[in-house]
């Protein structure tokens, strides 16, 4: 008698599995909900800050196009390689950021400071308590083992939502 074999996890379902390894501990995950978006958010607004080149071709958009565009454009392809549906979820989150981003180089321009130092402050902070959640966890950072894990942590919270709303990915 055969005994049905076991379906074979999709590629992101694996990074997901092996994410979870690392993140056991409440405590932990509690503090990967609140940092790990923080320096989604940060880290753009660092890449934004970097000074680019006017294209005049670009016309009015000069200024929204910038080193960040290609950060984005890469990541949601990577992510669209992976999932399709986690994807454009995050590129509504992404969206979001950038609006927020863009908020700030407002302020900035009131007199502010400047946008590379509020998300300097931001990523410093988040990535402190992300330290903390790993020595909370007592496990070191998935990305310690595989670069790709930095990619993999704001899908693997982002999964969790849609699979409390029911939404596959």
């Amino acid at each position: 008698m055969k005994t049905a074999a076991k379906p074979k996890l999709r590629l992101i379902d694996e990074y997901f599995k092996k994410y979870a390894e690392n993140h056991q501990n409440p405590g932990n995950e509690r503090i990967h909900w609140v940092c790990v978006p923080l320096i989604v958010f940060s880290l753009l607004g660092l890449v934004w800050a970097i000074p680019f080149p006017h294209i005049k071709f670009l016309g009015s958009f000069n200024g929204m196009f910038n080193w960040a565009s290609f950060l984005i454009a890469f990541a949601i392809y990577y992510y669209y390689k992976l999932s399709s549906v986690l994807s454009y979820f995050m590129l509504m989150i992404v969206m979001l950021f950038c609006y927020l981003i863009s908020l700030l180089v407002k302020w900035q321009e009131a007199g502010g400071p400047h946008l590379w130092q509020s998300c300097l402050v931001v990523f410093v902070f988040s990535w402190i308590g992300q330290i903390i959640g790993h020595k909370i966890e007592g496990k070191k950072p998935s990305f310690l083992d595989d670069l790709k894990f930095l990619l993999i942590g704001p899908i693997w919270l982002l999964h969790f939502v849609l699979n409390r709303f029911r939404i596959k990915y």
